[in-house]
């Protein structure tokens, strides 16, 4: 079973390298890795051009900025793999949890999965202060919200680690650019009727001045693209 796990990169600079160091790290793992720079301004580019290639599959740099939805469309036409993973390019999500994430698909009758932090005994890393902290109940409400729309039992919808049969995610067609990506993934796999197995993973929230990019915008643009695709379906 081959793993394609695409990377939305913008900047970055401080923990790209890191992650890929990560992702290589991970042993008896047949993958292939798709970054995909959103047209970073702060070095992650040059970073990226001086990668030693045989830490990547493939590179493609964006001419303007899109987003994270963006970035993982680009990505999706250059996938090979049996399993599509959706990896952030900081390092709050620990690719060593890939081990327990790609398990489930061992039955052919799962075909999605989401990462929950919710779900891990440890929780959340609640050190980090008052917005770190927020973003925490913000994430419960929404979840609700999706589930309480899209008549699903999720305990974290917005999680980055979703990991999709790779035949599933190419049907999907993606509209959003922006971090509406992720509503709008779980809004339609609602749609089609496919459940959703979750496996906890691990955490550690970053703070914006860590360079945290999604904001209260994203969590109003959340409620309106979950209502959007469940009504225009």
């Amino acid at each position: 079973m081959k793993i394609s796990i695409i990377i939305p990169v913008f900047n970055e600079k401080k923990t790209i390298n890191f992650i890929i160091d990560k992702i290589h790290e991970l042993k008896n793992l047949k993958k292939e890795i798709i970054i995909i720079d959103d047209k970073s301004t702060d070095g992650t580019k040059k970073i990226l051009k001086n990668l030693n290639y045989k830490l990547y599959n493939r590179i493609i740099f964006h001419k303007k900025n899109h987003g994270k939805g963006g970035a993982i469309k680009t990505a999706k036409r250059y996938i090979t793999g049996d399993i599509v993973l959706i990896q952030d390019a900081d390092l709050e999500y620990n690719p060593k949890d890939y081990y327990k994430l790609l398990k489930p698909f061992k039955k052919k009758s799962i075909n999605v999965v989401y990462g929950s932090r919710v779900l891990n005994k440890k929780k959340y890393n609640l050190q980090k202060g008052f917005w770190v902290n927020s973003r925490v109940f913000v994430n419960q409400a929404l979840t609700i919200f999706s589930n309480l729309i899209n008549n699903q039992n999720l305990t974290d919808a917005h999680t980055c680690y979703k990991l999709f049969r790779s035949n599933i995610f190419k049907k999907i067609k993606l509209i959003e650019n922006d971090f509406s990506f992720c509503p709008e993934i779980t809004t339609k796999i609602s749609n089609a009727r496919i459940d959703i197995k979750e496996v906890p993973i691990s955490y550690i929230g970053r703070s914006y001045s860590e360079g945290k990019k999604i904001g209260l915008y994203d969590g109003f643009k959340a409620v309106y693209t979950i209502l959007k695709y469940k009504i225009l379906r």
